[in-house]
């Protein structure tokens, strides 16, 4: 059921000098990092659209970005980096910590942004105005031909703000009674499982290994993989293993035991791995012969052992995913419209509260996603007219 809202006419903001509320990631380091504080409403240019954030998800990648866990001088898990001071100082000295390059300090970060269109540069993109939309939040810059990518808040400002623009093309409206704080849990967790899930060409009656099942990555590829029919094992915390059954795993092994025992090797299609570090060989093993390994992450250590033989001897393909395909956004929104999957919201912060949800996202006592929220305004049309 799609909610009914007051219609609005275009905004002209060209001129405008009002002001939003915006988390500024100020460079390289700790919390001290995230500035909460006003900055001017982004204008927009031809093919663009403004958005009202209703909510913005909280992923690894802003904490991973902001400590500069993405140079090539980082060797430790993500868990470690924060207490790693040599490490993350080779990244903030030589500014490669960045996906594509350096990381464009200050900027606004948020990788997930369920919004509203509140404004549009282009009059053909008119039709967007007012709608309840997710945003792809990467962007293939060189068109679906070429893999080069850029990503909203990475590499341009995202959704820790009250307003965030972005290209039109990169806007999806969805139709659900799902509230702001559910769709927020989508874009970033549930695009990149979807990659990663197509990109293996998962189909039923496959087995399917998905370990850190309880993050809001794995616990998307896990909904993901069942959507289409597959047997899916999942590796999580012992403490939350019913929880992960509950969501459509098969059948789940604690963090802690070994997966070869536990399954045997040559016993797994695919393995979908965001987690690597020690267990990598492990997975490997449990591969069959012509299994497929599909990762989009390295949580636990980005340097991992590979015996050769595992991999040329079975026959095994290696995935790796960051550029999502054309497919992928499409096929999340018609999920959710159709209700084949459902949200996982682990809790709720206001935006000025982005440390203590950082903080307590990195404790990894949850199951999905938490979602930061920020200040409601109830006229948007009379506070954007503001001039002062």
């Amino acid at each position: 059921m799609k909610k009914e809202v007051k219609n609005i006419d275009r905004f002209d903001i060209s001129n405008s000098k009002v002001t939003m509320k915006a988390v500024v990631t100020t460079g390289n380091g700790g919390y001290e990092k995230l500035d909460y504080r006003d900055v001017p409403i982004p204008k927009l240019e031809e093919n663009e659209v403004l958005i009202q954030v209703l909510s913005a998800g909280v992923n690894n990648t802003e904490i991973n970005t902001r400590l500069g866990w993405y140079s090539s001088k980082v060797t430790t898990s993500t868990n470690d980096l924060g207490t790693v001071d040599e490490e993350k100082e080779k990244a903030a000295e030589t500014g490669d910590g960045g996906w594509n390059e350096a990381t464009p300090f200050p900027f606004i970060q948020g990788t997930d942004c369920c919004g509203r269109v509140v404004a549009v540069a282009s009059e053909e993109d008119k039709k967007l105005m007012n709608s309840r939309v997710l945003v792809r939040a990467c962007i293939r810059s060189q068109g679906w031909d070429s893999l080069e990518n850029i990503w909203m808040a990475s590499d341009f400002d995202g959704a820790f703000a009250q307003f965030v623009k972005v290209p039109a093309s990169e806007v999806f409206p969805v139709d659900c009674d799902w509230s702001d704080a559910e769709l927020g849990t989508i874009p970033c967790a549930y695009g990149t499982a979807e990659n990663m899930i197509n990109r293996a060409n998962v189909s039923k009656g496959d087995h399917v290994l998905v370990a850190g099942a309880s993050g809001g990555v794995g616990s998307a590829a896990v909904q993901l993989a069942k959507r289409r029919g597959a047997i899916v094992t999942a590796i999580a915390g012992e403490s939350k293993l019913e929880k992960i059954k509950a969501i459509g795993a098969d059948n789940v092994i604690p963090r802690n035991k070994d997966i070869i025992g536990c399954l045997g090797e040559k016993s797994v299609d695919v393995v979908v791995d965001n987690v690597a570090g020690a267990s990598f060989g492990k997975m490997i093993k449990v591969l069959k012969r012509g299994g497929k390994f599909v990762s989009s992450g390295a949580i636990a250590g980005p340097l991992v052992e590979l015996d050769m033989r595992d991999f040329y001897l079975k026959d095994l393909t290696l995935i790796g995913c960051t550029a999502w395909d054309e497919p992928v956004f499409p096929n999340l929104i018609s999920y959710i419209e159709k209700g084949e999957i459902r949200p996982i919201l682990a809790k709720t912060f206001p935006l000025e509260n982005i440390v203590e949800a950082q903080i307590e996202f990195s404790e990894k006592k949850h199951i999905g996603k938490f979602v930061l929220i920020p200040p409601k305004i109830e006229d948007i049309e009379k506070f954007l007219s503001e001039e002062d």
